[in-house]
Parts: structure tokens; sequence; C-alpha cells
């Protein structure tokens, strides 16, 4: 029994003729009439009288009918209410993010929620990945934004943007003199990272594609710490572009694109799949596309109203 067969047979009621109910239903007469006849198999009853002019349903039938209504109401009041509350702009929201993106995303949102739905009552963390999606699972946070691939199938991903790695370079470094810094060069020379700790990583150690493969290896800490480091102690680290506008302007001159390839990474949100707040979720979107560089958003980013 399915709650289309219930809506054919009050449609039948409602018309008292299977042509009309079809016709409304969007059906063919036939496919109509095997739909009933499946429902009055299934509950082994007959439910219209095919020889009365109009057709009207049996004592049994009627009684089916009313509560087939009540069912259907019912139904509709769930629908609504879970429209209501994927409509909703107002309450907690708990957003946790990896660290190497907070700076560059807290002051927008807040910003940009308190600007355009002040009744949400926005809570940020920085987490690690892994704690983001434990998060998540125990429905303990309701978005996380991480990098991506989550590769999570519990959880929907959203990909908001993709950015190139740029170097950054002590002066006293011989790479310093590059205007670009291949990235094979960097294999096999240590580079600071955040990852465990702030450390150096000595990239001789690691297979070469893990070597040129850096995103995992900066987590747990700020980009401004690596690039004091390097300032004062040497060496070279690994800056998100989006971060270039957070590094004061006269150290922006030890940046150094990196190429033959660019390391990039994708950021994403990730969410339960049994997330249903869809105005929420496109606050954020919004948001997020009111503080990234257009250049640099995902197609999916483009959308203007996503939908769960």
């Amino acid at each position: 029994m399915t709650l289309q067969q219930l809506r054919y047979i009050v449609s039948i009621d409602q018309y008292r003729h299977f042509g009309k109910a079809a016709e409304a239903c969007g059906l063919t007469q036939s496919t109509l009439s095997l739909m009933v006849k499946k429902l009055e198999e299934e509950l082994d009853v007959i439910l219209f009288d095919r020889d009365a002019h109009p057709v009207r349903p049996t004592e049994m039938g009627s009684k089916v009918i009313d509560k087939a209504r009540v069912v259907l109401y019912n139904a509709a009041q769930i629908t609504e209410m879970t429209r209501s509350e994927k409509m909703i702009l107002s309450g907690p929201l708990q957003l946790a993010m990896i660290s190497t993106v907070a700076p560059v995303l807290v002051p927008g949102l807040f910003k940009y929620i308190g600007d355009n739905a002040p009744a949400i009552s926005l809570q940020t963390k920085e987490m690690l990945s892994d704690t983001i999606l434990d998060r998540l699972h125990k429905a303990e946070v309701d978005m996380g934004i991480l990098s991506a691939p989550v590769g999570d199938p519990e959880l929907l991903e959203i990909p908001l943007w993709t950015e190139r790695y740029f170097a950054y370079v002590s002066d006293r470094d011989p790479a310093y003199a590059r205007e670009v810094i291949p990235a094979r060069s960097l294999i096999g020379r240590p580079v600071w990272i955040m990852k465990d700790g702030v450390r150096l990583l000595d990239t001789s150690s690691l297979p070469q594609s893990e070597a040129l493969n850096y995103e995992h290896y900066f987590e747990g800490g700020r980009v401004g710490t690596l690039i004091q480091i390097v300032n004062d102690s040497g060496g070279l680290t690994m800056v998100p572009e989006t971060h270039i506008d957070l590094i004061l302007f006269s150290l922006q001159k030890h940046l150094r694109p990196i190429a033959d390839p660019e390391l990039k990474r994708t950021i994403c949100l990730a969410i339960r799949k049994d997330y249903i707040h869809e105005s929420l979720l496109n606050v954020v979107i919004r948001a997020i596309k009111s503080i990234i560089p257009a250049t640099l958003l995902t197609p999916v980013m483009r959308e203007e109203y996503l939908r769960l």
C-alpha cells in the first residue's frame, strides 16, 4: 500500500468516475484501474461498485477512503513541517572548520549572517578533520568545512572552492631568488608544516607522490605561525591562496607561485545526509560566496540555491 494508491481511491471517490479521476491524477484510466485493483487484492476487499453509475465506494470502501483521507492529511502535515523546518532562519548553527580555513572565513561569516540572518546564533569551532567528521557523525555539529575529498558515504560533500598553494620563502633561502618554484624542487628539502605540532617535514623520506601532496600536513595551527617561523628560522612553508590577503603587504614579496605541477587543494562543506535545514545551508553558502573570490569557486557554488 502506498500514499499514491490512497490518493487514487480518494480521487475516484471525489469524481465518482474512473476516467475523470485518472485525468486528475495524470494517469491513463487503465493504469488507474490497475493500481486500484492491486490495492484491493492487497487488502482483500472490493473498494468500489463498478457497476453503479456513477461509480461509488462499497461500504468497506467508504471506511477505507475515510481512513485514507486522514493518512493523506497527516502525510501532508509531515511534508509541511519539514518544509517549514527547511526554510527556518533562526536558532543555533554549529559550524566546524579546519584551522587553515578559519581565519579566511570566520570574520566574513559573522558579518554576513549578522547582516542578513541575525536570528541565527552562529558558533564556529576550529578542529582537525578527523574530529570534524566524528562530530558530524554524532550530530554534535551541523556543518563541517574541511579539505576534500572527505570520502565518507554517510556524509554529503559540497565542494566550495579550489585554491593553489604558494611557497612562502625566507630571503635567506636560495629559492628566494626564483620567480616561480618548480614543485619537483621541493622534493628532498625540509618544509615547515603544522601536522602533529609545528615541525620541519623532510620530504626526502616520502614517496614522490606524497611529497607533492601537502594538504594533509597543514592542520592544527595557523598559517601566520609558520610564516613567523620562516622569517625567524629560514626555510619555506606553504600558504593557501586565500591567505595571501591576510599576510602583511610588506611580507608578500616572500611568496612564490609553484608550478609543474601547481599544488592545489579543494575545500568542501560536509553535512549529514539526513540534514534538512536547507535555508541555513544556503545562508552559509551565500556567505562563503561573499568572502571567497568568484574565480576560485566551484561550479556548484555558482548555483542560485542548493536543494537537499
